[in-house]
């Protein structure tokens, strides 16, 4: 296994892998508004994982699916190099990497450009002056995915964290946004034709499903 460093240099090569910084920001992405016509050269529906890690989810999702297009975002450059190495390997040419921060997302993806956006246990943020940091507070991150999600776009959220699965189903009433399904226990009530959502597990959520934690999901839309 190839150390920090070796990951960084490798990952450097691959075509299908990005990077956007704070320092890009006057200039705006390069691909932005571009993904289907530079990258994909297809119109296929774009699928976004926020905090993908290794990438489990983004290439569990890709595998048999080649409809969509899906793009893994994370600003850990080590974690990427996972699924960016397994979809160079296989030639998943329907599967990019995106290294960036997530409050950074709508200067990387064009006005509806996307169609859906995964967000699979992400770090709850349980303390009262880091709500800002919770990947569903509607000002800080949920306006940002708006701007980027067609109409009708959908929004999926994969946690073992009650307080933050709670928090999230608070913003959706609050904000009166459509809430299309959502259970605190996945593993009980999957529904028949979402096999996926059970079937495809992220380093964490291996973790959590081993010590008996139950996983909890919702789909909802921003319009």
């Amino acid at each position: 296994m190839p150390n920090k460093l070796e990951k960084f240099a490798e990952l450097n090569t691959f075509a299908n892998t990005f990077a956007f910084h704070h320092f890009d920001i006057p200039n705006g992405f390069s691909k932005k508004g571009k993904w289907h016509s530079d990258i994909f050269k297809n119109e296929n529906p774009i699928v976004v994982e926020l905090g993908c890690g290794r990438g489990e989810y983004t290439i569990g999702l890709s595998e048999n699916n080649h409809s969509k297009n899906f793009i893994g975002v994370d600003v850990k450059g080590n974690r990427i190099w996972t699924g960016a190495k397994h979809a160079t390997l296989n030639h998943m040419n329907h599967v990019a990497f995106l290294r960036t921060r997530i409050d950074f997302i709508d200067h990387c993806f064009g006005e509806n450009e996307v169609s859906e956006i995964w967000i699979t246990f992400p770090d709850p943020q349980p303390q009262k002056n880091r709500a800002r940091k919770r990947l569903t507070n509607p000002d800080f991150f949920l306006n940002r995915y708006k701007k980027i999600l067609k109409p009708g776009g959908l929004v999926h959220l994969k946690t073992d964290n009650t307080f933050f699965y709670e928090y999230t189903m608070d913003v959706i009433k609050e904000r009166k946004l459509p809430l299309l399904f959502s259970t605190n226990d996945l593993y009980k009530n999957c529904p028949d034709d979402r096999e996926e959502l059970t079937r495809i597990k992220t380093y964490y959520e291996a973790l959590f499903t081993a010590k008996g934690e139950d996983i909890k999901y919702c789909c909802f839309q921003l319009d």
